[in-house]
This record gives C-alpha cells, sequence and structure tokens, in this order.
C-alpha cells in the first residue's frame, strides 16, 4: 500500500509521556483520595450506581505494584464520531499491555459497540498496530454510534466478554459514550462479571472537560485544521476585498471550537451560542447584529469580512429552540400522520395547523429551503438533524434582505456579496497534531495502569496539560462524579453533563475584550498548518482555551530557578 512521505515521517515518532508513566509499570501505584459524589442529583445517581457510585479519585505515584504484570486480555472500543488520535489511545493501550507482560492480548471490536454485543472482533498485534501510530481516523477498527442499554444487549455484551475471558473493556467515546461506560461497569458488577470498564474522554466539540478532565483529545487537532482554513480565507478576503465568508464550525451542543478559532485567527464576528441563549436574542436580533457591523466596515471602505457560526446556533436562539422542540414532538406523535404528506406545500400546510401560533409564525419565515431541512430525516433519537440545516445560508439570507432594506432608507451604502462554508468533518481525521499524539498515548496508557489496578467505572485522565509533557499528571476519575439527571424521551436519564461555554470563562471573556477591535479593524492571523517539526511555539503549543483556562505552565527547573 502507498503512503505519504508525512505518514511515513509520523510512524517515526515517539509519542511523549508523563514522567510517571516513562518508567517500568510495576513502579507505578495508586494514590487513592477520598469517596467522590456526582455533581448533582446524588440520592438518585447512589440508587442507580449501586456498585460504582462514590469510587475515590485516584492518581498514580511511585511505587511498586507486582499485579501490572500480571497476563491481561483487554478489549477496546471505539464510539461515537472521528477524532484526531484515537489509533494513539489504542497504541498506548497496547504497549502498556505488553510493557506489563508480553503475553498480554488486545482485541478490537469492529464497528463500534456493535462490535461488543454482535462479537465482532479483531486482534490487535504488532504488525497491524504499526500501521496506525501517529495518524488520523477510526478506520483501525471503525467507530459506531450503538448504545447497550436493553437487557438484551447487556446480556450479549457479557457473552463476548465472557467467551474471549476479557479482563476490561475500554471504551473510546464523548460523554453519551462514557455514560454507556458507566452503566456497563454498573451492569457488570450487579450481574457477577468481573470484566472492568474504563473510560477514555474523546470529542472534537470540546464540551467533554471538568476540574479532572481539562480537555478532549481530538479538540486540538481538529481547531488547529479549522483555524488553518479560516486564516486562508481571511487571507483571501483581505486580498480581494469583496466578499463576506460566513464559516458554519462544527460543533452542536457548545461553541467551544468556534470560540477556540476565533482567539487563534481573530475573525470579524464569532457568535457564540451560549451567549445568544443568555441574551435571549432572537433571529431578528442576530441579523441585526450583523448587519450593523457590516454596514460599519462599508463606512471605512471595507466590504468583506469573516464570521464563524456555531453548528448548534438555532437551537440556542429561543423562537427557533422552540419551533425544533415542537417538531421533534410532532414528529414522535404524529409521524405517521406526516409521512403520508406529499411534498413540501402539503407539510407546510399541516404544520401550520398543528404547531403552536409562534411556532407557526418562525417556520413560514424561514427560507424554504432553510425550511424544508427541519423536515429532513431524524437523528437516531428522532429528533431534527440540526448539523444538516443551513444555518450560515440562513443567515446569509436574512443579511441579504435586511440590508437591502437599510439601503433603501440609507443605513447601509456598501456592497454585500457573500460566500458560506461548513468546516466539519475535515478536522475530525486530521493527522493528529504532537499535543493530541502525546495526550491520546498518555491517555491510552492510562487506561491499561488503571486495568491493571483493577479499576472499574472510570475514565482515564491525564492533567496539568499546559506544562511539559513529562510534567503531567495521570490517574483516573469515577465516572458517576461527572454525571447528573437529565431529561431524555420523556423520563430521567442519569447522564456526563456536557461542558458549555462559560460567559465568565477566561477565553470568553478573551473575545468579549477584543471583540469591538476585531469587529471594525481588519485583526485577522493566519495560523498556518499544524507543524510537528520545529521549536515548542511552533509544534508543541496547547490550545488558546487551554492556556486561558489553566495558565501556562513553566518547566520545573526554570520555575525553581526563579524562586532562588
Amino acid at each position: 500500500m502507498k503512503i505519504s512521505a508525512l505518514q511515513t515521517a509520523r510512524y517515526g515518532y515517539a509519542p511523549k509521556l508523563p514522567a510517571i508513566l516513562a518508567g517500568n509499570p510495576d513502579s507505578i501505584a495508586l494514590e487513592v483520595g477520598k469517596p467522590t459524589q456526582s455533581i448533582a442529583d446524588q440520592t438518585e445517581l447512589k440508587k442507580l450506581f449501586e456498585n460504582t457510585y462514590g469510587k475515590p479519585l485516584v492518581t498514580f505515584v511511585k511505587g511498586k505494584n507486582p499485579e501490572v504484570k500480571k497476563t491481561l486480555r483487554v478489549g477496546v472500543i471505539l464510539s461515537g464520531g472521528q477524532a484526531a488520535g484515537g489509533h494513539n489511545v489504542i497504541a498506548g493501550l497496547y504497549d502498556g499491555l505488553k510493557k506489563g507482560n508480553a503475553s498480554s492480548r488486545l482485541f478490537g471490536f469492529l464497528g463500534g459497540p456493535s462490535g461488543l454485543v454482535e462479537g465482532s472482533y479483531v486482534e490487535i498485534k504488532d504488525r497491524f498496530m504499526d500501521q496506525y501510530r501517529n495518524t488520523g481516523g477510526f478506520d483501525i477498527i471503525g467507530s459506531g454510534r450503538t448504545k447497550i442499554e436493553s437487557d438484551e444487549q447487556v446480556a450479549a455484551s457479557m457473552a463476548t466478554a465472557k467467551k474471549l475471558k476479557l479482563d476490561a473493556i475500554v471504551i473510546i467515546g464523548g460523554d453519551d459514550s462514557n455514560t454507556n461506560a458507566a452503566l456497563l461497569a454498573e451492569h457488570f458488577i450487579s450481574k457477577g462479571s468481573s470484566t472492568q470498564v474504563i473510560g477514555v474522554p474523546k470529542t472534537i466539540d470540546g464540551d467533554l472537560k471538568n476540574a479532572m478532565i481539562e480537555t478532549s483529545f481530538g479538540f486540538d487537532t481538529a481547531t488547529k485544521t479549522y483555524s488553518e482554513l479560516i486564516g486562508n480565507i481571511e487571507r483571501d478576503a483581505n486580498s480581494a476585498k469583496k466578499y463576506w465568508h460566513f464559516i458554519k464550525l462544527m460543533g452542536r451542543s457548545a461553541s467551544h471550537i468556534a470560540l477556540e478559532c476565533a482567539l487563534q485567527t481573530q475573525p470579524n464576528v464569532c457568535l457564540i451560542s451560549e451567549e445568544v441563549e443568555a441574551n435571549k436574542m432572537t433571529l431578528g436580533q442576530v441579523t441585526d447584529y450583523l448587519c450593523a457591523i457590516i454596514a460599519k466596515r462599508a463606512e471605512n471602505g471595507e466590504n468583506f469580512g469573516v464570521i464563524l457560526i456555531p453548528e448548534g446556533l438555532v437551537e440556542f436562539i429561543p423562537e427557533m429552540k422552540r419551533l425544533i422542540a415542537e417538531l421533534n414532538d410532532l414528529m414522535a406523535d404524529k409521524a405517521d400522520e406526516f409521512n403520508k404528506l406529499s411534498g413540501f406545500d402539503a407539510q407546510a400546510t399541516w404544520l401550520a395547523k398543528n404547531l403552536s401560533k409562534a411556532s407557526a409564525k418562525t417556520f413560514k419565515a424561514l427560507p424554504p429551503a432553510i425550511a424544508q431541512q427541519f423536515l429532513m430525516d431524524r437523528d437516531p433519537h428522532g429528533n431534527v438533524q440540526v448539523s444538516r440545516i443551513e444555518t450560515e445560508k440562513l443567515l446569509i439570507s436574512l443579511v441579504e434582505a435586511k440590508l437591502a432594506t437599510m439601503k433603501k432608507t440609507g443605513k447601509f451604502k456598501g456592497v454585500f456579496s457573500a460566500y458560506n462554508h461548513f468546516f466539519g468533518y475535515e478536522g475530525r481525521c486530521a493527522f493528529p497534531s504532537n499535543f493530541d499524539s502525546d495526550y491520546c498515548y498518555a491517555l491510552g496508557y492510562t487506561s491499561f495502569v488503571l486495568i491493571a489496578n483493577g479499576c472499574t467505572g472510570y475514565i482515564s485522565s491525564v492533567r496539568n496539560l499546559t506544562a511539559p509533557a513529562n510534567e503531567w499528571i495521570a490517574g483516573g476519575v469515577p465516572l458517576t462524579m461527572m454525571m447528573n439527571m437529565e431529561r431524555r424521551h420523556g423520563s430521567k436519564k442519569p447522564v456526563i453533563r456536557k461542558a458549555l461555554v462559560e460567559l465568565e470563562g477566561k477565553p470568553f471573556k478573551a473575545l468579549l475584550k477584543n471583540r469591538p477591535t476585531w469587529e471594525l479593524k481588519t485583526s485577522y492571523i493566519y495560523p498556518g498548518a499544524i507543524q510537528y517539526y520545529g521549536p515548542d511555539e511552533v509544534c508543541n503549543e496547547p490550545t488558546q482555551t487551554l492556556l486561558l483556562e489553566r495558565g501556562r505552565k513553566k518547566k520545573a527547573a526554570v520555575a525553581a530557578k526563579k524562586k532562588k
């Protein structure tokens, strides 16, 4: 098979590890903290997780633990959407197992969680693993979005684990996947299975994080990939000086990607869904805000600019959120009736009668091409597929109409011409940055140490990420510690709470401080492509979000020198 020069070079990259993981595995002991509790709904969650609730935080420290040398049999699952670095998680897990005991074995379940249910797997061996080190994608074993929820699925999963004599299963995924990992760990114990379950924090959206999970893997690579593209567009916009570029960025539930890309590239506008919701901005008010900036820049002779839009924006605008909620309920309650309708006109007429007066008005005001996107095939949960709604085109249409009105009254004297873009899949499978290569390898190795120490119901945690890699802190966090109860499909269910952009947080405040300047003055930054070789500030810099949230950690030797 022919491979690129870069892939050949990346095969030779040796991921950096925290110092505690760099030695022999039998020299790693656990420092056990105090019992933990969930972030909310403690009583309900304690009942649901009788066997795994309240486990302590664990941190790896120097010590002796001969148990890590025992032979282990472990299964690994890639769950949900792709994120750069997944292959290195598996590589770190594999290398840890083999370093502990060369006879240990790793099995990869094919196609995500369904591979565990159906007993579809491949054994991962040296030659196979070496083809995927430091590469992007999830193609080593594939991924999937199956949830292991029913009694039949749990029983099938236990049967597979028993057949393969698995000591543990590692689930690499986002908040939903790790919620599933927590439930699986509880089910296994309650049904007498000794198979442990460990989670790994994955999602490019950046919404799986807290005090102990500083970032999810893939976020660093995705935002750097998008920022390169945004920077290229900014350079083009500043060269041609005649187009406005509306760029939608992946990230449905939270605006972390848009915010990070804005901090890296300094566009004229970056909409933050959480701010729009907090200020209860209507679609009309969002349009007015954009038009005001476009008009002011036109006064300065700058009929061009760049606007970043989070993928999930429409769900944060009050009247749109209400419309989507009503559509979801209608499609669930009257699916048969709706599916008999032929053509958009018939659907629109039916909706006008079945939606509330306010939502019917909102739907009617949408451009027909956009309105039809609200009625496309539902997602696996029966909901509107928000990612398929072309919010960037919707805003262009509304801005064009508003500017035309402003032109008639003399409030806009410029020229408006727009292009739309959506950056999503472009960032999920890139070659991982050095940061993600190192971080993922460390997460995988940490998973092995947790397994070797008998932990279950934990998520792999590597912290202190703005320091050099050898100073990172490794350990495990109880999955139940990150959970609360939320209403899903009409009933309350345990879930890991998504981390939204904090409007009082340092990253958003940095945007807020610079926004008035960026709106009117062309202040673009051109990050360029991800670099793998060169000085630290070029190839090993973490995201701006991490640096602002955690502060830059200096090397221990430098810090000690300064104290003297």
